[in-house]
């Protein structure tokens, strides 16, 4: 397995919201990550596939809510999130993966 696809499984998806956008004005971009990614593989994942530098690595762990689905109780899953701050100089377009 090639070092590319061991970073797709470390990071999962961008999160595209409107607290990520503000965060993107100073720099930082929101990632979804493996649950078990600590934050030395999220950085290099971040380096490896963008091609920038990374400042600092904040995460979070979000408990999945629970809710109704037909009339029966279900959980959505516990995400984490990473919040990647970027040296300056350096941006990551999330619309377009660049």
């Amino acid at each position: 397995m090639s070092a590319k696809a061991e970073h797709y499984d470390v990071i999962r998806k961008p999160i595209i919201t409107e607290k990520s956008t503000m965060a993107s004005e100073n720099g930082a971009v929101v990632f979804e990550v493996a649950m078990d990614a600590n934050k030395p593989a999220i950085k290099e994942a971040v380096e490896g596939l963008f091609g920038v530098k990374v400042k600092a690595v904040n995460t979070t762990i979000t408990k999945g809510k629970t809710k109704r689905f037909r009339g029966q109780m279900g959980k959505r899953k516990d995400v984490k999130k990473a919040y990647v701050t970027l040296e300056e100089g350096n941006t990551i377009d999330v619309t377009t993966g660049l």
